[in-house]
């Protein structure tokens, strides 16, 4: 996977995720204040695989990782 198309596949998921936590922003009490965020997308295996492969980086450097399941969405192109 080319890193362009996973760098804005991640940045989809990231939308995702930011739009979960304002709906309910108790999610992050989840996360520890120093932890890295690892999104895996659920139905794009090789993002899933891509973002598994960082976690495990990072965990390896021993940084705390806290690991959330998304579901894979398709980007929508604002018409501003």
């Amino acid at each position: 996977m080319k890193k362009e198309s996973l760098v804005r596949k991640n940045l989809d998921l990231l939308d995702e995720f930011m739009k979960y936590a304002f709906d309910h922003p108790d999610i992050l009490d989840e996360i520890p204040q120093n932890a890295s965020v690892v999104l895996l997308p659920d139905g794009d295996p090789s993002v899933e695989k891509e973002n598994k492969r960082m976690s495990n980086k990072l965990k390896a450097k021993g940084g705390e990782v806290v690991v959330m399941k998304l579901k894979a969405t398709k980007r929508r192109v604002s018409k501003v």
